[in-house]
């Protein structure tokens, strides 16, 4: 119940549109019991020629002036007049239906963009550790299927909410007073009084069952949409393996899994409509049993017995609606968790109250007994040494020793558990995000680009920027000549993660905007250790332009790029080894002349 009036809070901010199209919806549901009303006269006078007649219930002496007047035309003009009484009605119920339903939809459509935009801004808010322990195709598939499923309970169930509430209240109404004016007998009435509580009971039951089934159906998509992302971002891999029947194989597996669940939500949420019109027709039967005795004993006319037996089982329908309510209810609770899960999940990287913008980098960067632990499992260990501004750090060692955890503390992606990363002094859980990060520029081994032109992936975080420093940044970064011979030049687009150009392209763009950008901190994470020696030279130059003056953190797969390292820091297991020069290093008999010759050996 707390998920679902969390979920109607979103309405609040729209309610204007909601209330309009409820108010269309009024005047829609009022056609039916008002032409039910109207079928009296219409059957008695109209088709029976007979007088129409109230019964002495002390009604308002307008209606038996109306009945007189009624009494007083001829039956070929009543006809005429309420088959144009029937037009206007269905053309003033078509004028409201249309209305309603656009309002509605224009409603469900806002709602599910206010959850679709908090899920994305919570997801831009969440830090490194959220995404390191989550797959994307789950993460996507929250803000797409998820979402979609609670855009189908508004615009389907909060629509018939309204309308088939109203419906069935206004049928009710007219049930009860057809029965009350014509003396219909109470066994009749009492029909019509037991008819929800035969359809509400079944429903709920299968509603609760529809919950459960409804969360299994939507993790059943997102392991569909991890597998697609899996696949479609490996395919040179699944290709170089010839690994696509494997591959479909478990897609299939995947795809049947969901298929298999979202029967079972059919089957049940077919179930209602079956069960519904059942138990409507029972009732149906048993009035026209027991009303057709009154109508042969003369005892109750058969223009008021159609109209009443037309009434009961207009409730059924709104009955059968409001029961699938229930069930698209319960689907949109499901996806309303997995999304309020998202929405509820703790910021661990959190500005604190009384942060202060660093101010620009004069001193260095320190790390006073530094600890990381992931999932229980430590990844640094007492990690201590200083970096003087203008200073170029390599870190090497072997892989998984914790060099990119290292790195990524400085940016606060991740926070230690135990010390301090410092910058002049400035414990970096004292000063704002935006002020830390605006000093760090990060050039990776995988580049991320976007499905963007050059300019706006080069001006990436610089909206402003003139064209000239783009240009003048794509030139320092040795990028500005192929770039030319691009069909569009700056304005080509080039690709998801930038495909239609090389990886040397690519980590000289990427390059390039670490220079526009002008941070007084750059961390390169193996920025080189994947191109041909072709590339190697361009991005080089390009990286050593780009450290001048600058405090520098190279994480070094060739070590040969790093002989010239103020300082080069050997990691292994999580824990600093041994630190110093690469001539005093390699005097050493330690981890890093170990690794050194291993990779010139032979050479």
């Amino acid at each position: 119940m707390r998920d679902y009036i969390r979920l109607i809070k979103y309405v609040k901010p729209h309610m204007w549109v909601l209330i309009s199209a409820s108010i269309f919806m009024v005047f829609s549901q009022l056609f039916q019991p008002v032409s039910l009303v109207a079928l009296i006269p219409f059957i008695n006078r109209v088709l029976m020629g007979e007088r129409l007649t109230l019964p002495n219930v002390n009604l308002p002496a307008s209606f038996y002036q109306l009945a007189d007047k009624i009494n007083s035309i001829p039956q070929l003009k009543l006809l005429s007049f309420f088959t144009a009484f029937y037009l206007a009605m269905f053309l003033l119920r078509a004028f409201s239906v249309y209305f309603q339903q656009y309002l509605m939809r224009e409603t469900s459509q806002r709602i599910v963009k206010d959850i679709r935009d908090s899920v994305y801004e919570k997801f831009l808010s969440l830090s490194m550790k959220f995404y390191s322990s989550s797959k994307t195709g789950t993460l996507v598939s929250r803000i797409t299927f998820d979402s979609t499923v609670i855009q189908d309970a508004v615009s389907e169930g909060l629509t018939d909410l309204i309308s088939q509430s109203t419906l069935f209240i206004f049928s009710l109404a007219t049930l009860i007073g057809i029965a009350w004016m014509y003396r219909i007998p109470m066994v009749l009435v009492l029909v019509s009084v037991f008819l929800p509580p035969l359809i509400i009971g079944p429903v709920i039951r299968i509603g609760k069952r529809l919950k459960q089934i409804s969360k299994m159906t939507q993790e059943a998509m997102a392991e569909i949409n991890n597998t697609l992302y899996e696949t479609i971002s490996g395919i040179r891999i699944v290709k170089a393996f010839s690994m696509e029947p494997h591959e479909h194989d478990r897609f299939k597996n995947k795809s049947y899994s969901y298929k298999k669940t979202i029967m079972k939500s059919n089957k049940r949420i077919l179930a209602i409509s079956p069960i519904t019109e059942f138990v409507g027709a029972i009732c149906g039967l048993t009035v026209i049993w027991f009303g057709g005795k009154e109508v042969i004993a003369n005892r109750v006319e058969l223009g008021v017995l159609i109209p009443f037996l037309l009434c009961l089982m207009s409730l059924v329908r709104p009955l059968n609606r409001l029961s699938r309510v229930h069930s698209v209810n319960q689907k949109a609770l499901a996806a309303a968790s997995r999304i309020f899960e998202i929405l509820d999940t703790e910021q661990d990287i959190k500005e604190r109250p009384a942060a202060i913008d660093l101010p620009n980098t004069q001193k260095g960067i320190e790390f006073e007994n530094v600890n990381f632990s992931y999932n229980g499992e430590p990844v640094l260990k007492n990690i201590n040494f200083k970096v003087e501004t203008g200073q170029i750090i390599a870190l090497v060692g072997p892989s998984g020793g914790g060099k990119t955890t290292l790195v990524n503390l400085i940016p606060r992606f991740y926070d230690p558990q135990g010390g301090v990363v410092s910058i002049d002094g400035y414990d970096l859980k004292n000063v704002t995000l935006k002020s830390l990060r605006a000093q760090i520029g990060i050039v990776t081994q995988d580049t991320i680009l976007f499905n963007d032109t050059v300019y706006n992936n080069i001006s990436y975080g610089n909206k402003d920027i003139e064209k000239d420093k783009v240009i003048a940044a794509a030139k320092a970064a040795n990028a500005h000549d192929f770039i030319m011979k691009m069909p569009k030049e700056y304005q080509t687009v080039i690709g998801e993660r930038g495909f239609k150009i090389s990886g040397g392209e690519k980590q000289r763009l990427a390059i390039a905007r670490a220079i526009l950008k002008n941070p007084p901190i750059l961390v390169f994470d193996e920025a080189t250790s994947q191109l041909d020696s072709q590339s190697e030279i361009l991005v080089q130059d390009a990286i050593d332009k780009l450290m001048a003056g600058r405090t520098v953190f190279v994480i070094a797969h060739r070590l040969s790029t790093i002989k010239h390292a103020d300082k080069i820091i050997v990691i292994d297991k999580g824990e600093v080894v041994d630190a110093g020069t690469h001539q005093e290093l390699i005097k050493q008999e330690g981890l890093y002349k170990i690794l050194y010759n291993m990779q010139f050996r032979g050479l």
